[in-house]
């Protein structure tokens, strides 16, 4: 029996239950801890230690897979949110693990300051952002783990080790994606910029006539992306450039995005389950409704970047090297309106770009990618088939150099990583020098960094 300190009796739950937001992936934790502090957490993982327990830290829970899972010791870490120190001078923001993307946000604004680019969604810790190569859009801009300057790590073997890219560089290098493998990361020192408002302009576009001219739509904006609406040739397109123009932000409509886009729309989502066949309408009448006007805004960045992402969802994402962007999407395209099996796609495919980097686990290490990303909706948290789809799309991905979104499921396996990854083999030693008794794994790390199956979160 595990003996806790009179703090950590404080701060600790046990049947505790938890469940990723899409609720897809559950387990049970043995102990879990809401951390106020570093010295929670020291304490905890020095617990781990002693009595052979894994150990993981979460946030929004927001990854699509079973990354944050454990049946050990288990680290909520949603007040542990503090901003350090935010230097005007030279724009830079130090914070604790985990505050929430959108509460930085935030408090940047009022201080003029902003992230550089930032992904659809800011639910997100900041660790867990780090921890995943979180990423935007936009050709020239890499994702956010290549924003960070520095970051102390709390390690199973050597405690906290501060490290950036003059001190313990390879381990910063390898600790901007980690998926939580090294340690725990306790505070982030982030490279901003001044404050600064984007002009965004949305607009329908034919599918083939993107990929026709896909290289210049690619450069035409600062960030770019696109989303195809399955079994039509529709497209939307959103570009946006930094602008000093006066705001225009988005106007809110709640019958149209809460009573159509969102009630409605589920509650149609929920009648396919049972006739599938309706789906391609389904995706017309949306995109007729809700896209295929254009549509102008100016706003804060950190405003503009983000969208609704709905309901929850089964999602799968990877990144392919950009010179495949064009055929991947054809063979994509093709296999969803000409597929023989009857297998109907929710609308939206994701289409989004992002420069290289030097990070080790980066899906966009060494090369610029192109990020395709594809979702089946869960209406009122009910299973929707999407296995024939995944299956598909995976395959495809593999054949053009993917690889995966580290906070998404994938069935990406040790041997493959070793190909496609150059420094996948020194992530692996570092792993073990830094955890030697493997602490921080889980079913995730075991099954995709080491090929061992060890499934306890269940889906």
């Amino acid at each position: 029996m595990i003996k806790l300190d009179d703090r950590l009796i404080q701060i600790s739950r046990v049947n505790k239950k938890f469940s990723n937001w899409s609720k897809v992936f559950k387990c049970e934790p043995e102990l879990f801890f809401m951390v106020e502090n570093e010295d929670d957490i020291i304490k905890i993982v020095e617990l781990a230690k002693r009595y052979n327990k894994n150990v993981r830290a979460i946030g929004a829970g927001h990854s699509p897979s079973d990354l944050a899972c454990t049946d050990g010791l288990m680290i909520n870490t949603d007040n542990f949110n503090k901003i350090i120190e935010i230097d005007l001078e030279n724009k830079t923001v130090t914070v604790e693990a985990g505050i929430r993307l959108y509460k930085l946000n935030e408090e940047l604004q009022k201080n003029g300051l902003a992230l550089s680019n930032l992904g659809s969604i800011s639910e997100q810790s900041i660790a867990g952002a780090i921890s995943t190569a979180t990423h935007g859009s936009g050709i020239n801009f890499s994702n956010i783990s290549s924003q960070v300057l520095g970051l102390t790590l709390l390690t199973a073997s050597k405690g906290k080790i501060n490290c950036s890219a003059e001190e313990n560089e390879d381990i910063f290098k390898a600790s901007l994606c980690s998926i939580g493998a090294l340690g725990i990361i306790l505070k982030v020192k982030i490279q901003c910029e001044s404050a600064f408002k984007l002009e965004s302009n949305q607009f329908p576009m034919r599918f083939n006539d993107i990929l026709n001219d896909l290289d210049s739509i690619i450069d035409s904006a600062e960030h770019v992306r696109f989303w195809y609406f399955p079994h039509t040739e529709n497209c939307i397109i959103w570009k946006a450039n930094k602008t000093t123009k006066e705001s225009k932000p988005q106007e809110k409509n709640y019958f149209r995005n809460y009573i159509i886009s969102y009630q409605l729309y589920q509650f149609l989502l929920y009648i396919s389950r049972y006739l599938p066949s309706m789906l391609p309408l389904l995706n017309q009448k949306m995109f007729n409704y809700n896209f295929s006007q254009e549509k102008q805004f100016i706003d804060d960045s950190y405003k503009q970047f983000n969208f609704d992402c709905l309901f929850p969802q089964y999602t799968s994402e990877w990144a392919i090297p950009l010179e495949n962007t064009k055929e991947a999407l054809e063979k994509l395209y093709d296999w969803i309106n000409h597929n023989k099996e009857n297998v109907f796609v929710h609308f939206p495919v994701e289409i989004r770009f992002s420069d290289k980097d030097d990070i080790w686990l980066s899906p966009s290490y060494n090369r610029k990618v192109c990020y395709i990303g594809i979702i089946m909706y869960r209406p009122y948290d009910k299973p929707v088939p999407y296995k024939k789809l995944w299956a598909e799309f995976e395959k495809i991905m593999r054949s053009y150099g993917g690889r995966p979104h580290w906070a998404k499921a994938h069935t990406m396996t040790t041997i493959e990583f070793e190909k496609t990854y150059p420094k996948f083999k020194e992530f692996i030693k570092l792993q073990k020098s830094l955890d030697p008794n493997g602490i921080f794994l889980n079913s995730y790390l075991k099954r995709h960094l080491f090929d061992q199956t060890d499934v306890k979160a269940k889906l």
